[in-house]
């Protein structure tokens, strides 16, 4: 398998779930990892305690699948870096650390003045693995540590880690040329954005980008966020994003000429559906892979501009309104299982959670089996990926990545 990177690309802009892949910005996981425990793991949204090693070379072989289908891949942590060469970036990205209130005044001055000695390999470092007491302890002693510090243990986190940049998708989304920096809701993700928004403010790519969205919004998760077709989004809404969250997004979209539909989904609100990808995510200009126990059974409210303000028609069948919204006559849905429990079993592995790479053309994690049959069998090819150690943190393919360029879909085969 290829490690080199196709030539390089600077294009940006996303139309469709399906149109071939350009670029795509992933997060290979490291130390971030490490730092989960079982006191921890849950905290920090994660099922197990992931083995590192196996876990990066699981995502090794998926940027691998990647590059050997001629996408470049862009390293969230190097995107990080490289925005920190910025000062503007450095203070924002500090300043989003030291805006918890956990630490108090004492211990936030001592962060601070760690946090501003350290080159920019060091600070994403530090940003995304986290900083324990002891190793603020042993750089910056003090004689009077503070009430904060006095009380914490040893191995507490004075800066928690981000493991969940695993998952790029849910920190951002495209939709056509602009960014939608998401507002995520769960306290253990929430500074995430606070490195994306620095990467798409100051990074040299991506500097100047116009974003339809901001972390300071209500909240809204870029796993809730489908392109469906060009000017055409489908948003769940559920446990993480909520209505106001896509009543925000459709009237930013549309200001921006970006959009001209947005249906609202809602999803059950539990971690086995947390997001709308996890039951539904397109395979194919007009197909979906959908999870069997609730495809007939979702709903959808077309949100539209009308006279300045928002139009809200439905429910209908979620079908039903994304067929009319993309204007073609159906979409093609393929089943993931052949009875209950296989659907069950697969959904919550993350069988509804497809990367497409190219109209037709997945990636998805091999273990679902009956998911991977009958996409096969409808005429999709699958590109199966090891993911043992990946799928404790509850994502597959889709999640783990988020495009930046996509070519647009043809006509054709939107038919």
């Amino acid at each position: 398998m290829s490690s080199e990177q196709p030539p390089a690309v600077t294009g940006r802009g996303v139309t469709s779930e399906v149109g071939r892949l350009r670029s795509v910005v992933l997060h290979r996981p490291g130390a971030e990892l490490q730092r989960l425990t079982p006191r921890n793991n849950d905290r920090l949204l994660f099922d197990g305690i992931p083995w590192v090693t196996r876990a990066q070379e699981e995502h090794d072989a998926f940027a691998g699948v990647l590059r050997d289908r001629g996408v470049q891949v862009l390293y969230l942590g190097d995107l990080v870096r490289e925005a920190l060469e910025v000062p503007a970036a450095r203070a924002e990205a500090i300043a989003a650390v030291l805006a918890e209130p956990r630490l108090g005044v004492s211990l936030a001055r001592r962060v601070r003045a760690y946090l501003e000695e350290l080159e920019p390999t060091q600070l994403a470092g530090v940003l995304v693995a986290g900083l324990r007491v002891d190793e603020l302890n042993a750089r910056r002693p003090v004689s009077e540590p503070g009430l904060v510090t006095t009380l914490a243990a040893a191995d507490d986190f004075v800066v928690d880690p981000l493991p969940n940049l695993l998952f790029t998708r849910d920190s951002s989304a495209w939709v056509g040329d602009r960014v939608v920096v998401a507002s995520l809701a769960m306290p253990a993700r929430q500074r995430e954005t606070s490195l994306t928004e620095v990467v798409y403010t100051h990074h040299p790519r991506f500097a100047g980008t116009p974003m339809v969205y901001t972390p300071n919004l209500e909240h809204l998760e870029g796993g809730d966020v489908l392109v469906l077709s060009d000017g055409v989004l489908a948003v769940g809404t559920g446990e993480r994003t909520t209505p106001a969250g896509v009543e925000r997004l459709a009237r930013q979209v549309f200001e921006a000429g970006v959009a001209r539909s947005v249906l609202a989904v809602p999803i059950a609100q539990d971690r086995a559906t947390m997001h709308l990808d996890t039951v539904c995510t397109m395979v194919d200009a007009d197909a979906v892979v959908m999870y069997p126990n609730i495809a007939h059974n979702l709903e959808a409210y077309t949100l539209t501009p009308r006279d300045g303000d928002l139009h809200v028609e439905g429910p209908r069948p979620f079908l039903d309104a994304a067929a009319a919204a993309m204007r073609i006559e159906r979409l093609r849905v393929i089943d993931t299982g052949l009875d209950p429990v296989t659907a069950e079993r697969e959904q919550w592995d993350d069988g509804n959670n497809t990367l497409a790479v190219a109209p037709g053309v997945v990636v998805a994690y091999e273990r679902n089996t009956e998911t991977n049959a009958r996409l096969e069998h409808a005429g999709i090819e699958v590109i199966r990926l090891s993911a043992a150690e990946l799928g404790s943190g509850r994502g597959g393919p889709r999640c783990m990545s988020c495009p930046v360029w996509r070519d647009p879909v043809s006509p054709r085969r939107a038919g």
